[in-house]
């Protein structure tokens, strides 16, 4: 058993980034293939968990955008909280935080556009990485001008008063609190002040401006998480329980408050919030206690990989083809396997195509950090 140092840095942070972008490479696939293949109800059933909702409700495959967004908070105290305690001034500091968050909402325009210059009308500019970018930035502003106290407040100001937001205005032609994707009032507002187009024409966009306010309170979850992890003088395995607990709290009141405002993805409900960082905090006290406590480094290697160049992996979808370069090398595996398991076996050669690709990287010690 171990007890990190201040400055250390959390392995099990790289790594659960690591798991949480192994899915967005292509991972999900393995279930949707054997779902297709065997038509076995325990792969479908599996091959359904990596798919979101239409609307309301709550899958595995919904874990993963908001889980991002709540390590990122984590790495604050890491990060930022170092910074200030080495004795920059909140004002530098701000300055870099405002260019991190806006490069993030650039790389997302790039991501759901590419490079080719279009009209505005024409440019969808929600999007994950955008959402990333204004939610850490929004939090980190919060984590620099206020103490815990503070920041507590403001994580309960945010989802409070997003959910009055919407229970208590109504969108033209919908009756007031209408949750619906047509009647929300986050998704009108979207309509009003969103440049670009938004995912659903005139309708909704699941990374809407609107939805990114309680986006923030994820990130401040993630910062709470990091600070306990971090400057907390309670012994490491206190630290691991006390996350569990939460964890489990917050669950049982996403469910509840649920009731009245669904959990939502779509809308990033406030009750989804909860189950979110609820179930982040989970993973990461696992993690935490089976790395950095117990010292299982080694078996986590495979996703810190994948976690030190998170971004670029994400990014890279838009300018490599990654289906291609998988042919290539390993397309005389696929005709070996022959049908109807070579689709299976081919989304397992792109991953590792692609980890591959992350290891070079990780070797010449190249990282793409914003």
């Amino acid at each position: 058993m171990s007890q990190l140092t201040n400055n250390q840095r959390l392995y099990s942070l790289d790594a659960l980034r690591g798991f949480d972008m192994f899915w967005i490479m292509g991972a999900e696939g393995i279930f949707h293939q054997l779902s297709k293949t065997t038509g076995a109800p325990f792969w479908e059933a599996m091959s359904g968990q990596f798919d979101h909702p239409a609307w309301n409700g709550f899958t595995a495959y919904d874990m993963i955008f908001p889980l991002f967004l709540f390590l990122a908070g984590v790495s604050t105290p890491f990060s930022l909280g170092k910074q200030v305690e080495a004795g920059k001034s909140r004002k530098e500091l701000l300055i870099r935080v405002i260019k991190r968050g806006l490069i993030l909402v650039l790389l997302g325009v790039v991501h759901n556009n590419g490079l080719d210059i279009r009209p505005l009308d024409e440019l969808r500019i929600a999007s994950v990485l955008g959402r990333i970018g204004l939610a850490y930035m929004f939090a980190n502003i919060i984590y620099l001008y206020t103490k815990q106290t503070g920041q507590i407040i403001w994580f309960a100001s945010l989802l409070i008063g997003y959910w009055l937001l919407l229970m208590f205005n109504a969108t033209p032609g919908f009756p007031m609190g209408d949750l619906s994707m047509e009647g929300n009032f986050a998704s009108y507002l979207d309509t009003l002040i969103v440049p670009g187009k938004l995912l659903y024409p005139g309708i909704h966009d699941p990374e809407g401006l609107i939805s990114t306010i309680p986006a923030i309170a994820t990130g401040l979850m993630g910062i709470y998480t990091g600070n306990l992890l971090r400057n907390s003088p309670i012994k490491a395995e206190k630290k691991v329980i006390q996350l569990l607990i939460m964890g489990v709290a917050f669950i049982i009141l996403a469910q509840i408050w649920g009731l009245v405002f669904p959990i939502n993805k779509n809308l990033w409900s406030s009750s989804f919030t909860l189950q979110c960082g609820g179930l982040s905090m989970l993973l990461m006290a696992t993690f935490y206690y089976v790395i950095d406590i117990s010292g299982h480094r080694k078996a986590f290697f495979f996703f810190k990989v994948i976690g030190m160049n998170s971004i670029l992996i994400y990014m890279s979808g838009r300018f490599i083809n990654w289906s291609f370069s998988t042919s290539s090398v390993f397309g005389w595996l696929g005709q070996l396997i022959g049908d109807p398991f070579s689709a299976v076996v081919m989304v397992f050669c792109l991953l590792a195509v692609k980890w591959a690709f992350l290891y070079f990287l990780y070797k010449k010690k190249v990282f793409l950090k914003v």
